[in-house]
């Protein structure tokens, strides 16, 4: 797919997808998440970006760990995303977080401006991953690190048969580089060709947990990447691929609910200084 054109499909797919995202993977991902705060051991009166933040689930407590005299800042490709974080702050009074709309491989911001440039589990939707990565060293000062995760191994994760199950339907790739991330060294290679050092790498594991079919379809079709292509098929095409989605995850079928593998890869890097 044209770099152009996947960046429209996630850009419109996640503004579809934002009202569904918190109840479909709020508890799913506050693991990872955890993990991936912890690893970045924010201080107090760090400035933070928050790369691909979503509706500010990682950005909300970098918000509240580096104290009201820091800055903190999320950005997202999607408008309702942003909307959505920016309520939950205010929501939660937080005056020194803030959230602008931007494209994770051109930042419109200015060099050296973070102690710290987080992205959590958004890699894998941006065309240009090594751009993006570029990008986040010019805004670091020197010193500064970054903190990223993204899903691992396709092997290791019971859902990723999501994608060909709806590229069957559309006769494209929806996410073509999701899980290239996910392989082996491939995510901490991205760091070292931008020029960071000082590599780590851990990966963490779960378990996905749905009390039922319908459950475990919504959060794949309606509350994620695949939200854009989901809301153009007819209900012929819905019922086929719930159906074989439902199928793929039989393996891990718990009473009338599922309990799929997951695995993820977080890796911190730093830049020189």
């Amino acid at each position: 797919m044209d770099p152009r054109l996947q960046t429209r499909v996630q850009r419109y797919g996640w503004d579809l997808a934002a009202d569904d995202y918190e109840p479909s993977w709020s508890a799913q991902l506050a693991g990872v998440q955890a993990t991936l705060l912890a690893t970045a051991a924010l201080a107090p009166g760090e400035q933070v970006l928050d790369v691909a933040c979503g509706n500010g689930q990682i950005t909300l407590p970098a918000a509240a760990a580096v104290g009201a005299q820091a800055r903190v800042l999320g950005v997202d490709l999607s408008q309702r995303m942003v909307d959505t974080a920016t309520q939950r702050a205010l929501l939660r009074a937080l005056p020194n977080v803030a959230f602008a709309r931007m494209d994770a491989a051109r930042l419109a911001l200015p060099d050296g401006g973070f102690d710290v440039v987080l992205c959590s589990l958004g890699l894998m939707y941006v065309p240009d991953p090594d751009a993006a990565v570029r990008e986040m060293w010019r805004v670091l000062r020197p010193g500064g690190r970054v903190v990223l995760s993204v899903w691992g191994e396709r092997a290791r994760c019971g859902w990723a048969t999501l994608f060909e199950i709806v590229d069957a339907e559309v006769a494209s790739e929806v996410c073509p580089l999701f899980f290239g991330l996910g392989g082996r060294d491939a995510l901490a290679g991205l760091c070292a060709g931008a020029g960071l050092e000082r590599i780590r790498q851990q990966r963490p594991s779960a378990t996905l947990a749905y009390a039922d079919g319908e459950e475990a379809c919504r959060a794949a079709f309606v509350g994620g990447p695949v939200a854009l292509a989901w809301s153009r098929f007819p209900e012929d095409v819905r019922d086929r691929a719930r159906a074989r989605y439902l199928d793929s995850l039989a393996a891990w079928r718990d009473g009338a609910g599922y309990r799929v593998p997951a695995e993820f890869v977080i890796v911190t890097a730093v830049k020189p200084g």
